[in-house]
């Protein structure tokens, strides 16, 4: 089955990145000149991906306008001859078919995709955690989507990290069956010791729908939130699960110094400042 829709979680306040959160989305905030989310709209419509449902909450409207049309811009670019720019912004609005919903309260990231149940309906799909931003050869959701087609379950990204990181994670315990591919025996949150591997889940994910009578059986963990790991456990009971390790470069954009690599590097990947950059890293001398 051809996965067709993603969820974005996009409701969550951006702490760390106060106080320019306080005002500005997290989702919003730009690497080179494109918010972070677009950068995983992009990836979804590269992987065949055609519905994007985007869970948002207060404070968030300026998500729903940078992927609506905007008519008073397009006007002002047209009379000034900016077809080029012009282009560029017609094409944010025409990426694929948007869907918004609201999660009325920060209860967590599976609470967040049970928000999207009736939006979802009975098919598979994918989810997308904007701050993890992958620069990959084929996208990673596309990747993704590969190997679903040879195993037809839920499929996590995986990433190998330094074991004195893997509190930061989610991380599987699993038995490889592939290059790359692995059978998921159980999940751990955020191990603070004995993590079952240093195989880190990355925010990207395909689920079938059975993780929405998962969710609704979890019990709310640290800070009552409801951890979508931790659903994926009791998923895990009923269903298999599959975790790949990925090809391509992943910043956490969600840290500062994720954030500011992702610029730097993207940054570099761009013809019309690369150079300029290039002259400045090295003027600093460090």
């Amino acid at each position: 089955m051809k996965i067709t829709k993603a969820v974005f979680p996009a409701a969550g306040f951006g702490t760390r990145f106060l106080p320019a959160t306080k005002a500005i989305p997290k989702e919003m905030l730009p690497v080179v000149d494109k918010p972070l989310i677009q950068y995983c709209v992009e990836e979804a419509k590269a992987s065949g991906i055609e519905e994007i449902i985007i869970i948002t909450g207060r404070g968030k409207n300026a998500i729903e306008d940078h992927f609506d049309t905007s008519f008073e811009l397009e006007s002002i670019l047209k009379e000034k001859d900016k077809k080029e720019i012009l282009r560029v912004v017609n094409k944010v609005s025409g990426l694929a078919r948007y869907v918004y919903t609201r999660q009325k309260k920060n209860l967590g990231l599976g609470h967040a995709i049970l928000c999207a149940r009736d939006i979802v309906g009975k098919e598979p799909f994918a989810v997308f955690l904007g701050d993890d931003m992958i620069d990959s050869k084929v996208p990673v959701m596309k990747q993704m989507a590969g190997v679903f087609k040879r195993y037809p379950s839920s499929i996590l990204a995986v990433e190998r990290v330094p074991k004195n990181e893997t509190h930061l994670y989610g991380v599987i315990k699993g038995k490889e069956v592939a290059p790359g591919i692995y059978r998921v025996v159980d999940l751990v949150e955020k191990p603070m010791k004995n993590p079952p591997s240093n195989l880190a889940i990355i925010g990207r994910y395909i689920l079938t729908p059975g993780i929405f009578r998962a969710i609704e059986k979890t019990a709310p963990g640290r800070g009552g939130e409801i951890q979508l790991t931790d659903a994926l456990r009791i998923l895990l009971r009923t269903e298999e699960v599959y975790a790949c390790e990925f090809e391509g470069d992943r910043y956490d954009a969600g840290s500062k110094l994720g954030f500011i690599k992702a610029n730097v590097s993207m940054g570099l990947k761009r013809p019309d400042i690369r150079e300029g950059l290039k002259r400045f890293i090295k003027g600093l001398g460090v």
